[in-house]
């Protein structure tokens, strides 16, 4: 009987070139299925919830494939960890609807962007998080933050290289958390461009620095110009937090 299976992933992403399967390059996605043939001794084909770029990590990434199957539910995460590199765990595996998709049905993602905001970094967050060894000043970060709230044409918010049907995407959450030297930007939105928490993370980060006005997050949305925004922050700080669906 084929079934279809939801997995729960949590990946660094530091060694490998993003989630979706690409030509003579490590990617998580093809890690899984590579795994998933060995457990399941048949091709599988993985959905992801949605890409990952290079270097970015995920804490509750989802993905659901479909086998013709005996093995339990909570035995095929362990068979597939025991298959998986250390920098690659499988959280849950459990059945699903056969029509889920871990894609298409999703309602909402969550993202975190991390820095370590200190004269000296730290090495056990170096590969976690976004150094930024100058002073910022938070209060201006925050208020930023609060003009992506609701729903907008983020246009200007995305990298090149996207084909996409509509870039009107709302964000639902967005705030920013300090405790000692670590900031944490929350990003709860039904949808996301390529590269557009990345970009409003290095934009804070910028504005922070007083390198730029806080005017340009509205001078974004509404001239959807990429150009009046801040960097586009580093990857390794950037973590898929939560995937849901409807209940």
């Amino acid at each position: 009987m084929v079934r279809n299976i939801k997995l729960l992933i949590a990946y660094d992403g530091t060694a490998y070139y993003g989630w979706q399967t690409q030509l003579n390059k490590p990617t998580i996605q093809e890690t899984i299925e590579k795994a998933l043939r060995v457990v399941m001794k048949q091709k599988i084909d993985l959905t992801g919830s949605g890409r990952t770029d290079r270097g970015v990590h995920a804490l509750g990434q989802v993905a659901n494939f479909k086998a013709d199957t005996k093995i339990h539910q909570d035995k095929i995460k362990i068979a597939l960890n025991a298959n998986l590199p250390s920098d690659i765990r499988i959280l849950e595996s459990v059945d699903v609807h056969p029509d889920f998709n871990s894609r298409f049905d999703a309602v909402d993602k969550t993202y975190m962007y991390q820095i370590y905001n200190d004269r000296v970094q730290n090495p056990f967050y170096a590969r976690y998080s976004c150094f930024i060894p100058q002073i910022l000043d938070i209060d201006k970060m925050e208020n930023a933050l609060k003009l992506i709230l609701g729903t907008h044409d983020f246009q200007g918010f995305m990298a090149a290289g996207s084909n996409v049907k509509t870039t009107v995407r709302t964000v639902y959450d967005a705030r920013l958390l300090k405790k000692g030297s670590l900031l944490k930007i929350y990003i709860k939105g039904d949808g996301f461009l390529y590269n557009m928490v990345r970009i409003i993370a290095g934009t804070l980060i910028d504005i922070g620095k007083g390198l730029i006005d806080i005017s340009c997050i509205d001078k974004a949305l509404t001239d959807k110009d990429r150009r009046v925004l801040g960097q586009t922050a580093a990857p390794e700080g950037l973590f898929l937090i939560q995937v849901n669906y409807k209940k």
